[in-house]
């Protein structure tokens, strides 16, 4: 894979490395989606998805967020290092609307960036 891959340890798995994010209680909010951040002091940048069923009722939804998610990520990954991210759907979605999706989660990813 190349450099761009979404490899394991850009990825937050364990339930207690959520709650180090969530704790810290620095938001960005959007219309659909918060983007909960805790800055460190590793050279890596980690991302954490939390998609409920309760926003978005299908399993294709669910699977189309996380997807837009982890790409807009991955091309951002370099410059958001020293950062845990867990971006959170909190209204729910009931069409795909991926371009918008996308251009809401590349818009907090940048705030994120620019401090």
């Amino acid at each position: 894979m190349g450099g761009l891959a979404f490899r394991r340890r850009n990825r937050l798995l364990r339930p207690a490395e959520f709650a180090e994010v969530f704790d810290t209680r620095r938001v960005l909010r959007g219309l659909l989606f918060a983007l909960h951040l805790r800055a460190h002091a590793r050279p890596l940048a980690r991302l954490g998805l939390v998609i409920p069923r309760k926003r978005a009722a299908a399993a294709v939804l669910r699977n189309a967020i996380k997807r837009q998610a982890r790409e807009a990520f991955r091309q951002r990954r370099d410059r958001l290092e020293g950062f845990d991210l867990v971006l959170r759907l909190v209204r729910p979605v009931g069409a795909p609307d991926k371009g918008g999706w996308r251009t809401e989660i590349c818009t907090l990813f940048d705030r994120v960036e620019r401090g």
